[in-house]
C-alpha cells in the first residue's frame, strides 16, 4: 500500500496514478480518496500524474487522536508533495479540501504549487458572523454535530440525500451511490468526523486568499445547500486576485458526482491553459 508518512507519523493512504504533471486532489468532509476517482482516471488517461489520498482519520489512513486543524492538514498535504517529490503541481480541493489548499497556500508559501483549483469549496469562510453575515448559522453545525453523536449512519443517509441535490421528485445521483457515500463516511473514526466538522465550519480562510498567486479555477453549484455558494464561491472569487468562477447553474454541492463530465472537462481545460 502507497503511504506517506507525517511528522507526527500519521500515516495518509496515497493514490497515485499516471505520469506527467502532477495534479494533488483533497477530498470533502466525510468522504476519501476515492471521490476523485472519476477525475482521476481521466486525468491520468490524458497525460497526468493524479495523486490524491485520504485525510488523516478517514478512509484507509491512520486514525490519530489530534491533528484535526487545518494547520496540521496544510502540513499533511506538505509531506504528501515532498515525499511524492510533485513539482509544478496543480492542487485541487473539494469541499473541505479547498481549506487545505488554502492554508496550504498561505503556510508553505504555495511551494511546488502552479495552479490551484476550489470544487464545492468552503473557503473563505463558513460561519456567520457579524462581518460575515452570509455564512451559515452556528445552530445549523450544532444540529450536524448532536446528529452525528446520537446516530451517525442516520445521520449521514440523510446529509448525502442534501448533498447530491436529492429532492422528493427528482435525483441526481442512485440510491446506490447514497449507500456508497454513506459506507465511506462510516469508515472515518468518530474523532475525526467530529473534529473536521468543527474545523471547516470555524475556520477563517479570509487572511489566507492573498497567498493565492498562481492561476485559480473556482467551480460552484448555483444550488448548493452544503456550502451555498455567495458566501464561499462568490466571495472566494472576489478576494483571489485573477481568479476564474465557474457557476454550475442549479448543480448541488457533490459536483464531482452529479456533474462529473463537466467538472473534467473544465479541469482538463484549466490545466492546458
Amino acid at each position: 500500500m502507497n503511504t506517506v508518512t507525517t511528522a507526527d507519523n500519521t500515516r495518509l493512504y496515497v493514490k497515485d496514478w499516471g505520469s506527467g504533471q502532477p495534479v494533488i486532489m483533497l477530498h470533502g468532509w466525510p468522504l476519501s480518496a476515492d471521490s476523485w476517482d472519476d477525475q482521476a482516471m481521466a486525468l491520468a488517461e490524458a497525460g497526468y500524474r493524479a495523486i490524491s489520498y485520504d485525510r488523516r482519520g478517514f478512509g484507509r489512513s491512520s486514525q490519530p487522536w489530534i491533528g484535526y486543524d487545518y494547520d496540521t492538514l496544510a502540513d499533511d498535504l506538505a509531506a504528501v508533495i515532498e515525499q511524492t517529490g510533485a513539482q509544478n503541481a496543480v492542487l485541487a480541493g473539494f469541499s473541505m479540501g479547498g481549506g487545505e489548499v488554502a492554508r496550504y497556500m498561505s503556510r508553505h508559501g504555495g511551494k511546488s504549487v502552479s495552479k490551484a483549483v476550489l470544487v464545492s469549496s468552503v473557503v473563505p469562510f463558513m460561519l456567520k458572523t457579524d462581518d460575515n453575515p452570509q455564512g451559515t448559522a452556528k445552530d445549523v453545525f450544532d444540529k450536524m454535530t448532536q446528529g452525528m453523536q446520537e446516530d451517525r449512519a442516520e445521520f449521514f443517509a440523510k446529509f448525502f440525500e442534501a448533498f447530491y441535490g436529492v429532492g422528493m421528485i427528482s435525483s441526481p445521483v442512485s440510491e446506490e451511490v447514497i449507500e456508497w457515500s454513506r459506507q465511506t463516511a462510516m469508515q472515518a473514526s468518530l474523532k475525526a468526523t467530529l473534529a473536521c466538522a468543527a474545523a471547516f465550519a470555524t475556520t477563517d480562510f479570509r487572511p489566507d486568499l492573498p497567498a493565492f498567486r498562481v492561476p485559480t479555477l473556482i467551480i460552484h453549484g448555483t444550488s448548493d445547500k452544503t456550502v451555498p455558494i455567495d458566501a464561499s464561491g462568490r466571495a472566494a472569487a472576489q478576494g483571489i486576485a485573477g481568479s476564474v468562477l465557474l457557476e454550475y447553474e442549479g448543480a448541488p454541492h457533490g459536483l464531482l458526482v452529479t456533474e462529473k463530465e463537466r467538472v473534467t472537462r473544465d479541469l482538463l481545460d484549466f490545466l492546458k491553459r
